[in-house]
């Protein structure tokens, strides 16, 4: 008997829905869709169009307008969309009120986000991190749920969790957080006495927005083979390498990248990965330079470390993607104010070695550019540190 040939499921193709507030200008609530449509089209959907939106406060009921709402159903109806991701968290009756009006699937981006990390997860560490964060997600909303599984055909935002009517039992649900906290904690334990068993290495994290490079360098300062792609949340489970400069050992970890709305939930569920940020000895914050919104980004960063408790820690500012650094040379006589695109990477570096309290440095990880000075630096650092720590170990001078 002959086979079927086999074929690749059909991408998704999506809309994405985004709001103009008092609180988001246009200019912010764009750049925030085209990262969700990035996002989208890692979890491997295919955006088609956006919607927009003014309003004061989201719509507590449908979170956009009745007629842009109408607006969108008429445009997935008439253009066969079966997948709408909303930029914001959605309430569990604004989700329900969204769907019964567009008879399609319905996704926040926390939901997208998760989906992600499930298709991303690859060690039972990583696996069970995401799934506390989607049993916390979905709980709130199992009304919803009861309807939404009866046409579920699979896709983006129902990997994981919640695929079976079981599963929705909130006594269940709440009975497989509690497991999933207390396997948590057995592994920080575990984690926390590997960490305590490294001696006295002095430990370096990389730390930076979701696709800044961070792998990338990690795979050139310590020649491993971390997976690294021009995707968003490549990197999940920490990786720690020890890496010797000269005479000098330290450990390298690479650590989940940061993203703008990222829920609390999840940096909850994530604690155990970021203690390795926390109880690192120096930052490296890896920036792309080469993104049009980097010093967002870094602000997204600041705040991250600041909630995880790793605020105030040592840190080196790597601007990474100088290869990829473009710019439009002002005129002589063109009199408008500097700004991004018009600035020279030259100038740039100025502006950025003045201003900020930390060290900076420009480098590419994939062309090498700089590389040597950034060991150089690391030495240096790495050298300081240990010799205030441990005074009378001297093997190292």
């Amino acid at each position: 008997m002959s086979r079927l040939p086999f074929s690749e499921p059909q991408a998704e193709r999506a809309v994405v829905v985004g709001l103009i507030t008092r609180h988001q200008p246009k200019e912010k609530v764009e750049e925030y869709l085209a990262e969700l449509e990035f996002l989208l089209e890692t979890a491997g959907g295919i955006p088609v169009k956006r919607f927009i939106q003014a309003l004061d406060l989201p719509n507590f009921r449908t979170y956009v307008g009745s007629g842009k709402l109408e607006e969108i159903a008429q445009y997935i109806k008439a253009e066969d969309i079966r997948l709408v991701v909303f930029d914001d968290d959605l309430g569990p009756s604004q989700l329900r009120n969204i769907e019964r009006e567009l008879e399609c699937k319905v996704l926040d981006r926390t939901n997208l986000i998760l989906d992600i990390f499930a298709k991303r997860a690859r060690t039972s560490h990583a696996k069970t991190q995401v799934e506390l964060a989607q049993y916390q997600y979905l709980l709130p909303r199992l009304t919803r749920m009861w309807t939404h599984l009866e046409r579920q055909r699979g896709g983006i935002g129902l990997r994981g969790p919640g695929e079976t009517e079981i599963e929705t039992d909130r006594r269940v649900i709440r009975d497989k957080i509690s497991l999933l906290k207390e396997r948590l904690k057995e592994i920080d334990m575990q984690q926390s006495v590997q960490r305590k068993n490294r001696g006295k290495l002095i430990r370096v994290a990389l730390v930076g927005y979701t696709n800044v490079g961070k792998s990338t360098l990690m795979n050139l300062v310590s020649k491993s083979d971390v997976f690294a792609e021009n995707k968003l949340f490549a990197t999940l489970d920490t990786t720690v390498r020890k890496v010797v400069i000269e005479n000098l050992p330290f450990l390298l970890s690479d650590t989940v990248g940061f993203i703008r709305k990222l829920p609390h939930g999840l940096i909850e569920s994530f604690k155990s990965t970021l203690d390795e940020v926390r109880e690192s000895d120096i930052l490296l914050h890896v920036v792309d330079i080469s993104h049009p919104e980097f010093e967002s980004q870094i602000e997204t960063v600041h705040q991250t470390l600041q909630e995880i408790g790793a605020g105030n820690k040592k840190t080196i500012m790597v601007f990474n993607k100088i290869d990829a650094y473009t710019f439009e040379e002002k005129a002589e006589d063109d009199l408008t104010p500097a700004t991004k695109r018009n600035v020279s990477l030259a100038e740039l570096q100025k502006t950025w070695m003045a201003k900020s309290d930390d060290i900076c440095i420009f480098i590419s990880a994939l062309n090498k550019d700089n590389y040597q000075e950034l060991r150089e630096l690391l030495y240096t650092e790495i050298k300081d540190m240990h010799a205030i720590r441990y005074p009378f170990d001297n093997f190292l001078y």
